[in-house]
């Protein structure tokens, strides 16, 4: 065995992650110089020491491949092209550097004469087949009876073709200790002819490669599970977009109602990702013409992501709905919408803001639940309207919910949003939007008007979904 893979050569200390790359390099260099000597070791046969010699270097250049295969699972993870959604346990996803056992107690030779069926094992092939070493060596005949039933066939072809064939052999199978314990065994060997050209024995070493597959059985089932995450996420970020819009007002343009009448609101809305997670949250928007003549506004958001959410959404959202088309006023809807996220939602939170505007009389009566109030946009400038009382849905049962009213003017603008629109960790949040009353005042619809905003915030990193809708009076 060359002198470098000593234990005490630095390739074989625990390696640090900064130098793994330099160590992989070592071992594929140290891999070709073993190889370059191995090529210029005569393969014949003819003199046993040389047919040894041969099979050490064989022996090492395994070694090295697998010891290049431990490094790369340690720099590389099971996955480097992996997101990292809610990874796997560290002693997954980072197999540890390969455990400082000697070689030669983990390899073992026999040899196996044909034309006396004698047999000669090592010492270490005991140790790894796990035999009595005051035991008999087993024949070839009787090497089968340690091998799983489902691996002998391949053992028993290896033998075939070395002996018949004159092939050298390769290969691996699973053998059971008398423990009862399993090993795994790389089996290398050549037949050694005599004078007519027969093979007259067959030698071998063999190797316990046990916890070498044991680790890439791991970071397979890792690369699987890490697959089927992805594919499970993939398939409830598609779900939660269908669901979401099959739920969300068909409309995406400008919109007027009532569709009757000589007063109206002319209406744009938008839905914003977060760029920050790929999975869909519980905000929504709304306008919908009632019963009636008034026209119902409402922008709210379920906490949380993912499928369920937006099935929380769907739920509250219809029932907004239906409740504003039998006539409910908004303080009342929302103390009713309070008790339905208590009674049959998954125990969550949740925001909102629901307005009926009557046309008739510009009038705007409106509730809110934890939500940011709308802001009214008049004559260039832009205010905050007063919220009533109201705690977030969901947060306590039995809450009662006031109502404020405000009269509205032709030219003025609402605008409703939820609170991921604006990012919270900027320190003039509260009045960015506020700002944009110049621009939003020499806007010519509320799809302008939408576009306006969507540009000033929607184009940054957004760490939560957000919804925009904007009513313009025109009449």
């Amino acid at each position: 065995m060359p002198p470098h893979l000593s234990a005490d050569h630095p390739a074989a200390q625990p390696p640090g992650r900064g130098s793994v790359d330099a160590l992989i390099s070592q071992t594929r260099r140290l891999r070709g110089d073993v190889d370059a000597v191995r090529r210029d070791t005569p393969s014949d046969g003819a003199d046993p020491q040389d047919r040894w010699q041969r099979a050490l270097y064989d022996l090492a250049l395994h070694q090295l491949n697998d010891l290049d295969e431990h490094l790369a699972q340690l720099r590389d993870g099971p996955d480097p092209t992996s997101p990292g959604p809610a990874g796997p346990p560290a002693e997954q996803t980072a197999p540890s550097a390969p455990r400082r056992d000697s070689l030669l107690s983990r390899v073992g030779s026999a040899e196996w004469n044909l034309l006396t069926d004698e047999a000669s094992w090592s010492g270490e092939l005991y140790q790894i087949l796990g035999r009595d070493p005051a035991a008999a060596p087993l024949t070839l005949d009787e090497l089968p009876s340690l091998v799983l039933d489902e691996d002998r066939p391949k053992l028993t072809a290896m033998v075939t073709h070395c002996l018949v064939d004159a092939k050298p052999i390769d290969g691996e199978f699973r053998i059971v200790r008398p423990d009862g314990e399993v090993r795994t065994v790389h089996m290398m060997g050549e037949p050694v002819l005599d004078s007519d050209g027969s093979a007259a024995s067959m030698w071998a070493v063999l190797r316990d490669v046990s916890e070498l597959r044991r680790r890439r059985h791991a970071v397979s089932e890792t690369r699987d599970s890490l697959q089927r995450h992805r594919h499970h996420v993939q398939t409830e970020h598609r779900l939660a977009v269908e669901l979401q819009e099959a739920v969300l007002p068909p409309w995406r343009g400008s919109l007027r109602l009532p569709h009757g009448g000589p007063r109206t609101l002319d209406l744009a809305a938008r839905y914003l990702p977060a760029s920050t997670s790929a999975l869909i949250g519980g905000d929504w928007y709304d306008a919908l013409e009632l019963a009636d003549g008034a026209t119902l506004l409402s922008v709210g958001d379920l906490t949380g992501h993912g499928v369920a959410v937006t099935s929380g959404m769907a739920t509250l959202l219809g029932a907004v709905r239906g409740m504003a088309m039998a006539g409910t006023q908004p303080g009342q809807l929302m103390s009713w919408l309070n008790q339905l996220l208590d009674a049959t939602v998954q125990p969550a939170l949740g925001s909102a803001v629901c307005c009926r505007y009557r046309p008739d009389t510009r009038t705007l009566t409106w509730a809110q639940a934890g939500h940011p109030a709308p802001l009214l946009f008049r004559d260039g400038t832009g205010r905050r309207l007063n919220p009533p009382d109201g705690v977030l849905l969901g947060a306590t049962s039995g809450a009662v919910y006031a109502q404020a009213e405000e009269t509205l003017e032709v030219g003025d603008l609402l605008l409703l949003h939820t609170d991921g629109l604006v990012p919270r960790h900027s320190a003039d949040s509260p009045n960015r939007l506020l700002d944009l009353a110049p621009r939003l005042g020499g806007a010519r619809d509320a799809q302008d008007c939408v576009r306006l905003v969507v540009e000033e915030f929607g184009e940054s990193e957004r760490e939560d979904d957000a919804c925009v809708l904007v009513a313009r009076v025109t009449s």
